[in-house]
């Protein structure tokens, strides 16, 4: 004991630092979780605007009344007594225990309710985690002059612990690990915390031995019964009531960090849950819109850089690699997860040894403003639906002159509106010449125009790896075909069809006047309604 302290001191600096400890404990595992919760309610909203922002209230509003009940069990000189350590340890446990659950409680709930139900159990979850921080406030700090500034060192260890919590879970585990894996790890650390807090409360020997034994066997339950409890998450959350517990399975899921990709064994791709595309590059057996990929040869008459924002199954870039005139190909994704994808298949697998591809792992609006000099011809963008979360920076007014300012002469800005009025309405008065090609927008600053011979040329020419696309004419079937597709050139004169071309007057003309202008600020594609049910394929 050093000459200064006093033995007051001694007796309450253990307490205090068990107190740091903990509370950095709890945060972790409590932001921990939540990225958990987070990944399953975006999955299964297909990532609606809302989703995240109810999320955070029944966590915030679980926490505060776990706060406030927490209260009752704190009592006067009760600090520093290892005995009262018991009930933090058995809160804990119980926080740990109901934070698993929560997991389940959406994947085998989405079969009986919508996503926002299972909000009930992360409220009861945060109130059991949140009254770990008060109750070990008030073990660890003593009621004397100094207890306004410890109280600040105990939130500061939860604020770290929280965000070691978010950058651990978020960063490395999620990349590294399935969801599955990643619960029964949380899980199992919070049985190691609790077991810890209560071998701190000094039990006697027999009751110690007990308990430690108690945990093992919590622990080898967790392991057992994790693959069920978490049997199947994505399957469940996307089919919903059509799940089926003999049949439904996904081929493959892939999860990374930026996200979850899941593939139907018939090869329909979905991404975060959201439609996603399909395997196809023929315009044969059109089943993906693929055609609007191959419209691009009739709207440039030659394409040499190209860039693309978004890969997902790789078969619309496998086509756009493959137009007549194509010499470099850029490619920007930020989900990893989709080049794992393609690789898995062989009709688009070639697209990543490409010589003329160039694929970047980034966030297609940051790698444009990071590359002022890149100049494209054709800048393509088949990306999400127009009403999830974050889309906006990639649709608004904004974005939209940032393409403009990567155009080469002549250059064409083509990207899906999922049929939004609003896009299409900010496509075409942003820029001066547009047109509607089926639920995508065409536009340039130069006159531009779907080029009938251009687009015969394309579908008489088209192979992709030194095999011909062209169309077998030799049958009636075959000729019909052609003559079809060829035919679609001519729509841009005819009365507007939901599938045909429009010229931007015409579109301009009818669409509503509740259409707006997508912003930044207002983000209008994204609130116009902010919580959706989407129905399950």
């Amino acid at each position: 004991m050093s000459a200064t302290s006093s033995p007051s001191a001694d007796v309450s600096r253990a307490p205090f630092s068990f107190a740091i400890v903990v509370a950095a404990l709890a945060g972790f595992l409590g932001l921990s979780y939540e990225i958990l919760w987070y990944r399953v309610i975006a999955f299964e909203s297909w990532g609606a605007p809302g989703a995240f922002g109810l999320l955070l209230a029944a966590y915030l509003l679980g926490i505060a009344g776990g706060s406030r009940v927490a209260g009752v069990f704190c009592k006067e000189g009760d600090t520093g007594k290892p005995e009262k350590l018991r009930a933090l340890a058995t809160f804990t446990f119980a926080a740990n225990l109901a934070a698993y659950l929560v997991v389940p409680a959406f994947t085998y709930g989405a079969q009986k309710y919508e996503w926002p139900a299972p909000l009930a159990a992360v409220a009861i979850a945060a109130a059991l985690t949140g009254s770990v921080l008060p109750l070990v406030a008030h073990f660890g700090i003593a009621p004397d002059d100094r207890a306004g500034q410890k109280l600040s060192y105990v939130y500061l260890s939860n604020i770290v612990g929280s965000t070691l919590g978010s950058l651990v879970t978020g960063f490395v585990f999620m990349d590294t690990m399935s969801l599955p894996t990643i619960g029964l790890v949380l899980a199992l650390l919070g049985v190691v915390v609790s077991a810890g807090i209560f071998v701190a409360s000094k039990p006697p020997k027999g009751e110690l031995g007990a308990t430690l034994l108690l945990a093992a066997v919590v622990c080898f339950a967790f392991v057992r019964g994790n693959p069920h409890a978490y049997d199947r998450p994505y399957e469940r959350l996307l089919y919903k009531k059509t799940f089926d517990e003999k049949t439904t399975k996904f081929a493959e899921v892939i999860e990374t960090k930026s996200g979850v990709i899941t593939v139907t064994p018939d090869g329909v791709v979905y991404g975060g849950g959201a439609y996603d595309g399909k395997f196809n590059t023929s315009i044969v057996y059109d089943r993906n819109g693929i055609m609007r990929a191959y419209s691009i040869g009739a709207m440039h008459p030659a394409p040499k850089r190209v860039l693309m924002v978004g890969l997902a199954s790789g078969s619309w870039a496998q086509v756009v690699a493959h137009l007549p005139g194509v010499e470099s190909f850029t490619i920007v994704e930020i989900n990893p997860g989709y080049l794992k994808l393609v690789a898995n298949h062989r009709e688009v697998a070639p697209l990543l040894s490409n010589p003329k591809v160039r694929i970047v792992t980034d966030d297609g609006r940051r790698w444009l403003l990071r590359h002022p000099d890149e100049k494209f011809d054709v800048i393509v963008q088949n990306t999400t639906w127009h009403w999830r979360a974050h889309i906006t920076s990639l649709l608004s007014v904004e974005y939209l002159e940032l393409v403009r300012s990567r155009l080469l002469p002549g250059g064409i800005f083509y990207f899906n509106t999922t049929s939004s009025d609003d896009v299409k309405k900010t496509a075409a008065t942003t820029f001066p010449h547009a047109m509607r090609v089926y639920n995508f927008m065409a536009v340039s600053d130069a006159p531009f125009t779907f080029d009938r011979a251009r687009w015969e040329r394309t579908l008489t020419e088209f192979s992709i790896d030194g095999k011909s696309k062209e169309i077998d004419r030799t049958s009636e079937a075959g000729q019909k075909l052609f003559a079809d597709l060829a035919a679609y050139a001519d729509t841009l004169e005819a009365p507007p069809q939901d599938h045909g071309l429009e010229k931007r007057e015409s579109l301009l003309a009818r669409l509503p006047a509740e259409a707006k202008v997508v912003t930044d600020d207002n983000m209008v594609p994204e609130w116009r309604q902010v919580i959706r049910f989407p129905e399950p394929p």
